[in-house]
């Protein structure tokens, strides 16, 4: 009912991106521009999208100098890792992949997101 004015998109597809209670701060479906964009406020979408890829772009700028620093000074350095993921060779492809190491369903029930970081 109604789909025309819902981009002709079914049901299960229009609550793909609906906000979850409980979920970690760096959920994707809290963007806070998708958000803007899904009330139609396609300006303030913009911009807010502008400002997140240039938080993103300093942040990367902040890594790739401490990455220099530290191969300037032959100290270690230890790159960006995600939280609940780690890189693995798979042993049938033999190709590198990202398999979830645990953590999230414990953080979610706890309900402590500290480790997060501030992405948007």
């Amino acid at each position: 009912k109604y789909a025309e004015n819902m981009y002709y998109f079914s049901e299960l597809a229009l609550t793909l991106n609906a906000p979850e209670n409980g979920t970690a701060p760096t959920d994707s479906r809290w963007r806070p521009d998708q958000r803007l964009m899904e009330n139609g406020r396609w300006d303030e979408a913009n911009a807010e999208k502008q400002r997140l890829e240039e938080k993103q772009r300093i942040s990367r700028k902040r890594r790739e100098a401490e990455a220099a620093r530290a191969t300037e000074d032959g100290t270690p350095y230890d790159p960006y890792k995600p939280l609940w993921f780690e890189r693995k060779k798979d042993p049938v492809t033999q190709e590198l992949a990202h398999v979830y190491k645990g953590g999230y369903w414990e953080s979610k029930e706890k309900q402590d997101w500290t480790l997060c970081p501030d992405i948007f």
